[in-house]
C-alpha cells in the first residue's frame, strides 16, 4: 500500500502518533518528559515549532509548523520516535516480528498526518488537540490534563481556564 503524504514547505501539520498496540506508555511524568527531551533535541538539528500538543496514555496529537523551504517532518518523527525509544528504559514485551530486524515495541511504524489548509482548520484542530483528554474521559476539564499545550494558551490568554468544560462536540475533526 502506498500512502500519500502532503508536503508544504514551511507548512503546519496536524500529527496523531500512536503506541504500539496502544499500550499506555505515558502514564508516568517521567516518560512525557522523556518525550519532551526527544522534541527538544531533535529541534536544535532540524528546527520546527510546537504549536499544540497533547500526550495522552497511549498516544499523541501536535500541530508542527516547519521552517520556510521545509517539509521533511518525516525524518523529525524518525528522529524523534528514535531518540524516545533509545533514551527512555521502558520494559516492552517481546514482539518476535520486530525482534527479527532488532526493532523495539514502542510506536507504531505510521502516524496520521493532515496539512492545516487554513487559520480555521488550524484553530479547529487545536480545539481538537485541547479538548481530547476531555473526549476520552481522562478529565471533566482541558486545564486538569497536566500534558498539554492548553496550560500555555491559558497564561497567554488565548483561552480561559474553564474553556472545555462543557460538553462540546469536536466530531467534525474524527481524529482519534
Amino acid at each position: 500500500m502506498r500512502y500519500r503524504r502532503a508536503f508544504l514547505p514551511g507548512g503546519s501539520f496536524f500529527f496523531t502518533v500512536v503506541t504500539e498496540k496502544r499500550r499506555p506508555l505515558f502514564l508516568l511524568s517521567a516518560v512525557v518528559e522523556n518525550l519532551r527531551m526527544a522534541f527538544r533535541a531533535v529541534q536544535t538539528t532540524r528546527p520546527f515549532e510546537v504549536e499544540a500538543m497533547v500526550v495522552l496514555p497511549d498516544h499523541l496529537h501536535c500541530i508542527w509548523t516547519l521552517p520556510p523551504g521545509d517539509a521533511d517532518f518525516a525524518t523529525r518523527w524518525r528522529l524523534v520516535k528514535t531518540w524516545f525509544t533509545k533514551h527512555c528504559r521502558l520494559r516492552m514485551p517481546p514482539n518476535h516480528a520486530r525482534t527479527s530486524k532488532r526493532e523495539q515495541a514502542v510506536w507504531q511504524h505510521r502516524y496520521w498526518e493532515h496539512l492545516l489548509r487554513d487559520e480555521a482548520d488550524f484553530v479547529r484542530h487545536v480545539e481538537y488537540i485541547h479538548y481530547n483528554p476531555v473526549k476520552h474521559g481522562l478529565v471533566p476539564s482541558p486545564i486538569q490534563w497536566p500534558h498539554s499545550s492548553f496550560h500555555g494558551y491559558v497564561e497567554e490568554g488565548i483561552y480561559l481556564g474553564d474553556w472545555g468544560s462543557a460538553q462540546m462536540d469536536f466530531e467534525g475533526v474524527g481524529y482519534e
